[in-house]
């Protein structure tokens, strides 16, 4: 009786130790891209942006971390905007991000497809974005030859809330566990103080002024995980 059931503890044991695999906690990352802003100017242009990562994983597919930016946001054009406006605005952003990945949800041991697509993720957060207008048009001279000075900040700060798609890529090390991700993120901030683009021009003037400026980052980078291990009954491959 006894040897029946060592016999069937071992099965067990072997059952769910196959069925598990260890992941670290935590990541770091960097990485780098474009932005595009939507704003008060009727079109927004192209910039630059960069940012620094850390996350912490509560599980291999859900994560949750401080996301840090900083970059140039650029719209309007002094030639052909309706209103002669034009902006560029180096800013900072800091961003409390939480992340949902496929994985989670999908059994894709037994599936290409669901394997290659495990990383894909949907997100969303809350910062904090302080701008600095590195150059703004001011001034516009009017038809009747008098001068309209645009109203509005060369500084300022607001809340915002980041909204991402993207999809991670696992490279595991010699020892077979995930350490390298390569990440592709496509990210939208929604910003509530109308200061984002430096005008704030009255609507009774002949300005578009009814909505949250926005600018979008598109982003590729590298993250390296570390720290403690966590044990997950999906196998990671």
């Amino acid at each position: 009786m006894k040897k029946r059931y060592l016999a069937l503890f071992l099965i067990f044991f072997t059952i769910t130790a196959f069925g598990q695999s260890n992941f670290y906690k935590l990541s770091g990352g960097i990485g780098g891209g474009g932005t595009y802003t939507f704003t008060d100017v009727k079109k927004g242009s192209f910039g630059y942006g960069a940012y620094g990562a850390l996350d912490y994983h509560f599980t291999p597919f859900i994560t949750g971390g401080l996301e840090l930016q900083m970059g140039l946001a650029k719209g309007g054009n002094k030639d052909t905007d309706p209103h002669n406006r034009e902006f560029t605005n180096a800013f900072k952003a800091v961003a409390l991000n939480f992340k949902f990945r496929a994985g989670e949800f999908t059994d894709f041991y037994y599936s290409d497809f669901l394997n290659y697509t495990k990383g894909f993720y949907l997100g969303t957060g809350l910062g904090f974005v302080q701008s600095h207008m590195n150059s703004i048009v001011r001034y516009k001279t009017r038809d009747d030859g008098s001068t309209y000075t645009f109203p509005g900040d060369d500084k300022g700060s607001s809340v915002m809330v980041p909204v991402n798609l993207g999809i991670d890529f696992y490279f595991p090390d010699s020892w077979g566990d995930i350490r390298y991700i390569f990440n592709v993120n496509y990210q939208t901030n929604f910003v509530f103080a109308d200061n984002f683009d430096g005008y704030n021009d009255p609507k009774n003037q002949g300005f578009k002024n009814v909505s949250p400026d926005m600018y979008n980052f598109l982003s590729i980078g590298i993250k390296y995980t570390f720290g403690p291990k966590g044990i997950t009954r999906k196998t990671i491959r």
